[in-house]
Order: structure tokens, then C-alpha cells, then sequence
């Protein structure tokens, strides 16, 4: 009786084994549909929640970022040279716009395909090619009120009441404000690096951080005091230094 006992439990982890070595034999999901099998985490007994939400992790983020804080505020507090490099660098880093135009311009161009980050975009407005191969399109029809030269920033257009602003290229907006000597103002930056102003807006009609294409109506030029035309101000900027529209576009 003994024996026959021996020989079902013998048979049961037999039959056990050969399936527990099918299971592990057998493809999952991704690999049955040519996919690599994804990793996984499995909480071991003693842990219930991902390693990257234990709260010692997440507690240490915290402590680490007031640290970081707070070293920042006692260096800017400082009277010291020692500190001067520090305070220059973080300044920097804070004032200075990420290039999101030119990161993109150049991924495309090293790897053939647009940034996923921004959407691709099909350029159907009419443009005008310059000596550097960028290319411009009119903002608006009008006529030029006052020259680059009198300020060394900007252009003021005259146009027709209510007229809507175009963007004269695809780009980024990066700024959507006020600006001094400008008045409400759209910037564009473009993958050159390039951007463009467009200052003395009535009302906006795009918003920061929003891809456009060339000729997306980025505002309303400003009424005049007598009501029946509009003016604003438009300006190309590149690096540092504001540079003459006239040379890189032609207005009627």
C-alpha cells in the first residue's frame, strides 16, 4: 500500500516539474510578436511600493533639493570674490532661454527625423529666400513709420485698423508679455537661433512654448489715437544683437 502511495506522489511532482518547465518555455506576449520581454519589478516580501516611491528615496530628493537651495541663497548672500564665478554661472543659467528651435533644427539634421517634442510641420506660405538661406515671410502689408535706425531695436509698421500680425517664419514661442520699449510682445525663436519680435500687439493669439508655422497670426496691431489705422513694432533679433529687418525682408 505503501508503495503504491510512493509511486502517485512520484508521478504528481513529476507532472509538476514538466509543467513549471513548460511555463518558462513558453514566449510571453512581447516575444511571441518579435519583442524583447520587458523588464518588470516584483515586490519581494518585504517590499510593497516601486524602489523609486519608498519614502527614504523620495525624503532624500527633498533634503538634497532644500540643501541645493539653500547653498545657492548663502553664495548670493556672500560678500566675497571667491563667489563671484558661482553667482555668474547660476545667473546665467536661470536668464538664459533654452534653445528649443535650434535643438530641434539640429536633431533633425543629424538624424533625419523632427524632434518628437514638436510637431512636424508643413510650410505652405510663401517665402522669401535671404543670403543666409533662411527664409522670411512679410508679418503684414503696411508702411514702415519709423526706421531701424532710429533706434537701433525695432521697425514701426503702419498697417490697416484691427490687422492681424503674422509670424514671417516657423519657430518656437518662447515669450508672451510685456516687454520695455516694446509693449505686449510675441517672440518667435526659429532654428537658426534667430527670433522675432513682434512688439505694440492690441491682444495675443498664440501662447508660450507653442510650435507655429510660418504665417500663424501671432496678435492684433494696436489702434492708432484717430482710429483708422493700427501700428506695431517688429524686430529680428539674432544672439545678442537686434539686426536691420529691411536687409533680410522687403515691405511694400
Amino acid at each position: 500500500m505503501g508503495t503504491r502511495a510512493d509511486d502517485i506522489r512520484k508521478r504528481m511532482a513529476k507532472r509538476k516539474r514538466e509543467r513549471e518547465r513548460d511555463d518558462r518555455t513558453l514566449p510571453n506576449a512581447e516575444e511571441l510578436y518579435g519583442y524583447e520581454r520587458l523588464p518588470s519589478y516584483d515586490a519581494g516580501p518585504g517590499d510593497s511600493i516601486h524602489p523609486l516611491f519608498k519614502k527614504e528615496i523620495f525624503l532624500f530628493k527633498i533634503l538634497a533639493s532644500a540643501c541645493l537651495v539653500l547653498i545657492v541663497a548663502i553664495v548670493f548672500r556672500s560678500e566675497g570674490g571667491r563667489t563671484e564665478p558661482v553667482k555668474q554661472f547660476v545667473t546665467k543659467t536661470m536668464e538664459t532661454e533654452f534653445q528649443f528651435a535650434a535643438v530641434s533644427d539640429w536633431y533633425e539634421k543629424q538624424f533625419g527625423k523632427p524632434l518628437a517634442l514638436l510637431p512636424v510641420k508643413t510650410q505652405e506660405t510663401p517665402q522669401e529666400n535671404t543670403n543666409d538661406g533662411t527664409q522670411y515671410a512679410l508679418p503684414a502689408s503696411g508702411r514702415i513709420l519709423e526706421d531701424f535706425g532710429d533706434n537701433g531695436q525695432k521697425i514701426t509698421i503702419e498697417t490697416g485698423k484691427d490687422a492681424s500680425v503674422e509670424a514671417m517664419n516657423e519657430g518656437l514661442v518662447t515669450f508672451v508679455g510685456t516687454k520695455d520699449g516694446f509693449g505686449k510682445t510675441i517672440i518667435v525663436q526659429h532654428g537658426d537661433k534667430s527670433e522675432t519680435w513682434y512688439g505694440n500687439l492690441s491682444d495675443f493669439e498664440v501662447n508660450v512654448y507653442e510650435y507655429i508655422d510660418a504665417g500663424a497670426k501671432v496678435g492684433k496691431a494696436t489702434a492708432v489715437p484717430d482710429g483708422e489705422k493700427g501700428t506695431f513694432y517688429f524686430a529680428i533679433k539674432k544672439g545678442d544683437d537686434f539686426v536691420d529687418p529691411i536687409g533680410v525682408i522687403r515691405f511694400e
